[in-house]
């Protein structure tokens, strides 16, 4: 029977295909917007619309009429789904309410249950047509809730934070954590757009660029876990200026989408920011960000490939002026290279072998007394570390050596470590 109607022959394919894949369904699955608007066109389909024009009834007005279910002090899983969607700051309409149910249900596998109180109460399968809709047609609505719990078979990973965009589109956007330490600013010039936050340029030598993971184009979403959709001009700002001194944490929406393209539901934004800044210019990396294999992307952050060439004890004095004797010393130690990534974080230096996620060693930069290279080596570099603080005949120091591919790349990497210990002077 349920061939008589295409949009269950439809939602039968996608459901199909999703299980195929047999891998967790994340927000960037090809399939997930497909079978979200297919599942919403079926609770969509057959509303009656009130006679006198109150508005427009949409599904999320039957959804959230749902009993809780379980009786006690602890709530039904059901209930923590609308719960969660009545209440979010993110969605500012219907539509967008009841999106942010159906990915909460999905993921909590409690979405056949939320069908099934619906067409169990007779109040709210009123609402629905018996000739045009499929919940209200008795033929149609068994094959349609069978699909439902074929589709509680599937496992769902999806960021139910990613909820800013549920209003305009299933489409998701890409959405990065960027954490970093207290600083005086962080160096990005926005723009308010339609409730919305563009960074139109992170400045140069800034903790922002220091830190690259922000670009122009991009938008901020939350500022400590508080919502930024729907912001007021200089409100961003503003939260910023509280928290000075403090760790950031801060959730971005990428202005590229899954597929490495423009994200389409934020193309008006990206134009009316464009009208107001004719120079405005998407940024498609960090400004240190070249071609070639010297970098590489992990977690959302780039890491250098290096060569650590070894390691020597300097003695008590840890200054910049034991580089010039203890990087030769290294180097004609004539110890194998060892291929490894070096990360310059925000609080530490971190690195770990490149052909495996062992991480070698990390040092916070208090620990760190000095970088620097040697001018006969244009392309070593070496940073020096307290190896045994506060034993009895004083502080002693050892010198770590690392080779990279350019002195341009030697010469970025000194000035990142070094920028470390401006941005983190107060707190140490």
């Amino acid at each position: 029977m349920a061939a008589r109607e295409p949009l269950l022959s439809a939602l039968k394919g996608a459901v199909l295909r999703m299980r195929a894949d047999r891998a967790p369904c994340t927000d960037a699955s090809p399939h997930l917007a497909a079978v979200c608007a297919l599942l919403e066109g079926a609770l969509r389909k057959g509303l009656r619309q009130p006679l006198w024009g109150f508005g427009r009834r949409d599904y999320w007005h039957c959804l959230e009429q749902l009993h809780p279910g379980e009786g006690g002090s602890r709530p039904s899983p059901v209930s923590s789904s609308l719960h969660r969607a009545s209440t979010c700051t993110k969605v500012l309409t219907v539509q967008g309410r009841g999106r942010c149910f159906l990915r909460s249900a999905l993921q909590g596998k409690v979405l056949a249950v939320a069908v099934q109180q619906l067409v169990q109460s007779p109040r709210l399968l009123e609402f629905y047509d018996p000739s045009s809709s499929i919940l209200g047609n008795e033929e149609l609505r068994e094959p349609f809730l069978s699909l439902v719990l074929v589709l509680m078979e599937v496992d769902f990973s999806l960021d139910l934070q990613n909820c800013s965009f549920l209003d305009e589109s299933w489409l998701l956007p890409v959405c990065v954590t960027y954490e970093t330490v207290p600083c005086r600013a962080l160096g990005m010039v926005v723009r308010y757009v339609d409730g919305r936050v563009v960074v139109i340029e992170v400045l140069p030598g800034s903790q922002a660029e220091v830190d690259e993971v922000v670009l122009a184009g991009d938008v901020l979403d939350e500022i400590n876990g508080c919502s930024l959709r729907n912001a007021y001009s200089g409100q961003a700002g503003t939260m910023l200026q509280k928290l000075k001194g403090q760790p950031l944490s801060l959730r971005v929406l990428r202005w590229q989408g899954h597929d490495g393209e423009v994200y389409e539901p934020l193309l008006p934004y990206l134009e009316a920011v464009k009208e107001k800044e004719p120079r405005f210019q998407l940024q498609r990396g960090p400004r240190r960000w070249d071609e070639g294999e010297k970098q590489r992307v992990q977690g959302g952050r780039l890491l250098y490939n290096l060569q650590y060439l070894g390691r020597i004890g300097v003695g008590m004095f840890g200054g910049k002026e034991v580089l010039q004797k203890a990087i030769p010393a290294v180097l004609e130690s004539c110890s194998a290279p060892w291929e490894v990534l070096f990360d310059v974080k925000e609080t530490e230096i971190l690195v770990q072998e490149k052909a495996s996620p062992k991480v070698l060693f990390r040092h916070p930069y208090p620990s760190v007394s000095c970088v620097g290279r040697c001018l006969q080596t244009s392309n070593v570099f070496a940073f020096c570390i307290v190896a045994s603080p506060g034993s009895p005949g004083g502080s002693t120091f050892d010198c770590l050596v690392f080779a990279s591919s350019s002195e341009q790349e030697c010469e970025e990497i000194i000035k990142r470590i070094a920028a470390g210990f401006k941005h983190t002077e107060w707190f140490v």
